[in-house]
């Protein structure tokens, strides 16, 4: 598929798609004529790469947490260097602490809804 296409099914612009491609997150073969050329796998991958990106995780470690899914089904432990697992750590701590202040966020929200005449909203099907 081009580009255009697989922006259209994950929502993400060609112009990001184009920047994935430069940080190394996505790859695309070329056609004769020199259009890109997408796998349907590259679909999925684009909504991994948009939520971790979403998540707050900066685009160097979106790299290697997609190299760690990719490794998951190997059976070899993978290995790294000390100082690249201590910047892992920290990146897992400030993610830990963004969900629990997103949590607190919610939980406030969700209390200050049942208290209204509008808590019947809490029962709906969510959106997502």
């Amino acid at each position: 598929m081009r580009v255009g296409e697989l922006a259209d099914r994950t929502g993400v612009a060609p112009r990001m798609l184009r920047y994935y491609e430069e940080q190394g997150l996505l790859a695309a073969s070329r056609q004769d004529n020199g259009y890109r050329s997408y796998e349907e796998s590259d679909v999925e991958r684009v909504r991994t790469i948009r939520s971790l990106i979403a998540s707050g995780l900066p685009t160097r470690l979106v790299r290697v947490v997609l190299d760690i899914e990719a490794l998951a089904d190997d059976q070899r432990s993978p290995s790294c260097s000390q100082t690249f697992a201590e910047m892992l750590y920290g990146e897992l701590v400030s993610l830990d602490d963004k969900i629990a202040c997103l949590t607190k966020s919610r939980d406030t929200v969700r209390h200050y809804l049942e208290r209204t005449e509008h808590s019947a909203l809490l029962a709906a099907p969510s959106a997502v």
